[in-house]
């Protein structure tokens, strides 16, 4: 029997354990790596090779490319996470380990929390995942990023079907 999200008392969801959380984390990786290839090739195609020199071994980009480039990366990772999140509270990778992201009172994440909550997740994760380690001593499971901006990462139960 599976169950829909409307049927489950989303606030009183168990908080997600680390494992699962990073294993979310690495699989969504994948993915916004293929978006990144996907962003230098549209830039490839746009400004050509020849923007590209080898000198002494290395290859030398155009430093204006490389902001660019940068800035594309940025904004279509931020996008990523921000439209999963406020869609259906899931990425991809959330969705394989049975994760979602809400509010404090179950809800979806509105953009400015979403983008609140990426904003405070890259210091938790930099620090040597130290926001993260703090899952395992927070009684509610709570990461620091998540404690920051109101929002937590559930365990959805095993029964819960989002694609039916």
């Amino acid at each position: 029997m599976s169950i829909t999200i409307d049927s489950i008392d989303l606030p009183a969801l168990p908080g997600a354990g680390l494992f699962r959380r990073l294993a979310a984390l690495l699989y969504d990786g994948f993915l916004v790596v293929a978006i990144w290839m996907l962003v230098g090739l549209i830039l490839q195609i746009i400004f050509g090779t020849d923007t590209n020199h080898l000198e002494n071994g290395v290859v030398e980009t155009d430093p204006v490319l490389g902001r660019i480039l940068f800035a594309a990366m940025l904004l279509s990772a931020t996008g990523f996470y921000v439209w999963f999140w406020c869609k259906s509270g899931q990425t991809l990778g959330m969705l394989a380990w049975r994760l979602r992201v809400q509010d404090l009172q179950g809800n979806l994440l509105t953009p400015g929390r979403a983008l609140l909550r990426l904003l405070l997740a890259w210091p938790s994760f930099f620090l040597f995942g130290a926001g993260y380690l703090w899952v395992l001593v927070d009684r509610d499971h709570t990461a620091v990023h998540d404690r920051l901006s109101g929002t937590r990462v559930v365990l959805l139960p095993k029964e819960f079907q989002p694609l039916k």
